[in-house]
């Protein structure tokens, strides 16, 4: 019975002793989820498209990031193929994650290698052309900087040596056409790839031009504890001294110009010592120690003396615009003369050899040559002055140099006027007008060239700061791709920092684009800066026009002193509109003394046709206001031009200055004349064809500054009523705040 309970006992538990020992085995074959990826073993780069294989169970691909995920067992064969590289087998041991790098196939290495020839032949080029057309067309020269870096890819070694090679040049291109700002911007991108001395240097002179004077200061401050050569050492040394003397702190200007100076003559660089003894003369003049600053520029005279005539010149028309400041005309006058001769000579030798000179506007002879008359003119050696002065205009005339021209006609104007001779005067200012016009023109078409140069270097900047932009956008999508595939199985912390990144990408998306919007409103501002001076440099040539016929006819009537009165006081109206000629804003006062002469001016003319007053409100503070100059002018000139001239009976003008608020006043323009409506019917067919050049001007000038300062000025012209004839202008006038 026993062995039979064995038996049965036995039979029962064995199959379970199987099952036991069946289920090790068991375990180590079943299926697992494993994950993996494919790169390439030199670049790291990861391989979309791989075919992964588990032979007899089917067939995956990697992924954009080269992943994959299997379902396998111990033991189990993967086959890694691709068109790109050697097939690969690999046998799984364990259910960890599997990192598999593979080399190039030789056919696609050596295609690789090709195209990375390419790239570098085409970027080698484009740089090299982009050099080449630097200084000839700056646009051509970004084209091909732009091309260049089309060829810069993110996983070449080298790429952040050739984007700072690329900006230092994108640099040198606009630092070349005077636009230091932008210079500065793309000196501090070519640092950012790549840590360079001389591009630091180029920095600080950048910063230099652009009046950052206090940037300037810290950019060679840091320089000056790096390791310099000699002439690196004098730049830097150069440079603080630039810098200081920009910040008025000219005792340290000074001890920086002596430290370059002392180098300079060690190492005998010439050139800069030249300029250095220049520097300390300039800044030893701003001290007030004439003596010692003449001793430093005698000597730069000296040693420009001994190397070419082009720095000869310049350097001698330096010490003589020294001593002009110090009233020192004999001296002037001689440096000037040699300067001349200097001048002569290189102009001859261009022609000669037709040598490309790089151009200076103060070393042409037309220049020193009215230099030289004003002199003579200071000293009141009149006849000296004039020859100069007409060679000057000769030469201005021949070079369309209608600044020049213009100045140096002006000037003989005053020289005769000053002898007496007034007929010769009035001819020269008769000549004046008719090149006033002539500079408007050409004005107008600088205007419209430098607007379309400045679009042409922001599309092609636009084009430059676009690619870096996708660069770094398509960066930044790889990354959010890479990470939002990581987010899927990692924990919460990672989805915070895909969140950080978006909001840190968001905002430097909008810090570009404040950036952006905030160069074209300083391009816009420019923009206005420059049609004002435009407009302001233009006299009224109708007033000018009419003021000479009256002196004409005065000399006609054989009237000389009244003549001789009146050109004096037309000629201090002339000097105080040029003096003020330059200033975007006058005080009020200034503005009404102007006003006054000019009133003065016309009444004189007619006397039988208006009486005048102007009056001012006691309460207003006319140093408070500030105006733009000769802005009230032309309503004036209209007033009794088309106005009182044409009335029977004597007529009234009245200018008031009212106080209306604590910060605005109202000026008003009020004239009993024949009105806009009979005044219109009065004019000729001829008159009625030519345009009001000075009403144009004003309305454009109000325009601009309205736009620029917000409503500073507000105009209304209107008729009398009331049966009354006559013309009242209100103009309201904003105090700055």
């Amino acid at each position: 019975m026993k062995k039979i309970g064995f038996i049965i006992m036995f039979l029962l538990f064995f199959p379970m002793l199987i099952m036991g020992q069946e289920n090790p085995t068991a375990r180590r074959s079943a299926s697992m989820s494993i994950k993996g990826s494919v790169k390439e073993k030199s670049t790291r780069k990861a391989i979309e498209g791989a075919e992964i294989t588990i032979l007899g169970k089917g067939t995956i691909t990697t992924d954009i990031f080269g992943d994959f995920r299997v379902q396998a067992q111990v033991g189990d064969e993967l086959v890694i193929s691709h068109d790109t590289f050697n097939t690969v087998r690999y046998t799984i041991i364990d259910g960890q994650r599997i990192d598999i790098e593979v080399d190039d196939h030789p056919v696609v290495k050596k295609t690789k290698i090709a195209l990375e020839k390419k790239r570098e032949s085409t970027y080698r080029s484009n740089l090299k052309a982009a050099k080449g057309a630097l200084k000839k067309d700056a646009a051509t020269s970004i084209e091909y900087i732009t091309n260049a870096l089309e060829t810069v890819r993110d996983d070449d070694p080298s790429s952040d040596n050739k984007k700072a090679e690329l900006f230092e040049t994108l640099a040198d291109i606009y630092k070349h056409w005077k636009q230091p700002d932008l210079a500065e911007s793309n000196y501090l991108m070519s640092l950012k790839n790549r840590a360079s001395t001389e591009v630091k240097i180029k920095l600080g002179s950048a910063q230099l031009e652009n009046k950052n004077f206090q940037g300037a200061l810290n950019t060679f401050s840091q320089l000056e504890r790096s390791r310099l050569n000699p002439e690196q050492k004098v730049r830097v040394s150069q440079g603080l001294g630039d810098s200081y003397k920009g910040l008025q702190d000219f005792s340290n200007a000074r001890l920086n110009y002596n430290k370059a100076l002392s180098i300079s003559q060690r190492k005998n660089f010439d050139d800069k010592i030249i300029s250095l003894n220049s520097s300390l003369a300039e800044v030893l003049q701003e001290e007030g120690n004439i003596k010692d600053a003449e001793g430093y520029l005698d000597n730069s005279v000296q040693l420009a003396q001994r190397k070419d005539k082009k720095t000869s010149a310049k350097q001698r028309a330096v010490a003589a615009d020294f001593y002009n400041k110090n009233n020192s005309f004999d001296k002037e006058i001689q440096l000037r003369k040699e300067a001349l001769e200097d001048i002569e000579d290189i102009e001859e030798r261009k022609v000669d050899y037709n040598a490309p000179v790089e151009e200076d506007n103060a070393l042409t002879s037309q220049v020193q040559n009215y230099k030289i008359a004003s002199a003579f003119a200071a000293q009141e050696e009149y006849d000296e002055a004039i020859p100069y002065l007409e060679e000057s205009i000769k030469e201005a005339e021949s070079k369309n140099d209608l600044i020049v021209q213009k100045d140096a006609t002006r000037k003989l104007g005053e020289v005769y006027r000053e002898k007496g001779e007034l007929k010769k005067a009035s001819d020269a200012f008769e000549d004046y007008e008719v090149i006033i016009d002539k500079l408007y023109i050409q004005k107008d078409q600088e205007i419209s060239q430098a607007a379309r140069f400045s679009r042409e270097l922001a599309q092609r900047a636009n084009r430059i700061t676009t690619l870096e932009k996708d660069r770094e956008l398509n960066e930044a999508r790889y990354e959010l791709a890479f990470a939002s595939q990581e987010l899927i199985n990692q924990q919460s912390l990672r989805q915070q920092n895909v969140i950080y990144f978006l909001i840190g990408l968001t905002l430097l998306l909008l810090l570009a684009a404040y950036l952006m919007f905030r160069n074209m409103k300083q391009q816009r501002y420019a923009n206005n800066l420059l049609a004002l001076k435009s407009l302001r440099s233009q006299m009224n040539p109708h007033f000018i026009f009419n003021a000479l016929n009256s002196v004409n006819t005065f000399i006609a009537t054989s009237d000389e002193r009244t003549a001789n009165r009146y050109l004096t006081d037309f000629s201090l109206l002339m000097r105080a509109v040029l003096e003020n000629s330059e200033e975007d804003f006058i005080p009020l006062e200034k503005e009404i003394e102007l006003l006054r002469l000019y009133v003065q001016l016309e009444h004189f003319r007619f006397q039988d046709k208006f009486e005048y007053t102007v009056e001012v409100d006691p309460e207003i503070d006319v140093n408070e206001y500030l105006i733009p100059p000769m802005l009230l002018q032309p309503y004036v000139e209209n007033a009794v031009w088309h106005g009182l001239r044409y009335k029977s009976k004597k007529g009234v003008l009245s200018i008031r200055f009212q106080k209306v608020t604590s910060d605005s006043i109202e000026i008003t323009i009020l004239d009993n004349g024949i009105g806009r409506k009979k005044s219109k019917e009065l004019k000729t067919q001829n008159q009625k064809l030519q345009k009001s050049r000075g009403m144009g001007n004003i309305k454009k000038r109000i325009a601009i500054l309205n736009k620029m300062y917000k409503d500073k000025v507000d105009v209304f012209i209107s008729d009398l009523e009331n049966d009354e004839e006559g013309t009242q202008v209100k103009l309201m006038l904003k105090k700055d705040k």
